[in-house]
């Protein structure tokens, strides 16, 4: 609870992946992906409740093992490829029940974020009150080094009508959506539709802390980091 307004906390894990077949549940330093949400969730200050919404049972009794409650099991037709994640997030909702003044859904994917990520992007709603904010972190290319390849195969810019800048240090800062919390109040969520609106404010994340699991290569990229931050 934030200043008298309760937090519920969502993790969204359905079974199918293609790219990483049953990514949610991969061992990562000893514990499986998703367990690593659901402990950065029990770590903050202010989320109430934890929920998982899945339609697979070992991610659901996953869940379950590491703390989260599973309240109920995500219908099959809310499991597809082109489900959008609003439909998830009004039914978790629904079935969790009123009195929830904030959801923060936490993408199981970006297993490195903490309690104090998610603690953060809430009092940043709070604090300059706005209904919404989402963490992101600095992006890594800079989208006026960007170009598309016309049909003669000749480099367009990204951005147009914007002069060439030929140092990295010249560049203004661009931010990237890290995945790793999203946190909006709920009476607003559901009028808007998205998390992310001309209101909403960003949480800015180190690097290190914003890997997303899409790929082998991203889960090893976190294993690496897990054993230099435990001095292995």
């Amino acid at each position: 609870m934030i200043n008298g307004k309760k937090v519920l906390a969502l993790i969204p894990a359905r079974g199918g992946s293609k790219g990483l077949p049953r990514k949610n549940i991969l061992p990562l330093a000893g514990r499986p992906l998703l367990a690593w949400t659901v402990q950065a969730g029990l770590a903050s200050a202010y989320v109430d409740r934890i929920i998982v919404s899945s339609e697979d049972r070992e991610i659901i009794q996953t869940a379950e093992a590491w703390g989260a409650e599973a309240p109920f099991v995500r219908p099959q037709e809310l499991a597809k490829d082109e489900t959008t994640g609003m439909e998830v997030f009004l039914h978790a909702l629904k079935e969790a029940g009123d009195g929830f003044d904030y959801l923060v859904l936490l993408q199981p994917t970006s297993p490195l974020r903490t309690g104090r990520d998610i603690d953060a992007c809430l009092e940043k709603c709070e604090e300059l009150n706005v209904p919404s904010c989402v963490s992101v972190c600095e992006a890594r290319k800079s989208p006026f080094w960007m170009y598309k390849i016309d049909p003669r195969e000749r480099l367009q810019p990204l951005i147009n009508n914007v002069e060439f800048i030929p140092r990295r240090q010249d560049m203004p800062l661009i931010y990237s959506l890290n995945g790793a919390v999203y946190a909006a109040r709920t009476g607003w969520l559901k009028k808007s539709g998205n998390y992310l609106a001309p209101e909403t404010v960003g949480y800015v994340m180190p690097a290190e802390r914003s890997v997303d699991i899409d790929s082998v290569l991203d889960l090893k990229l976190c294993e690496f980091i897990l054993a230099r931050e435990s001095g292995k």
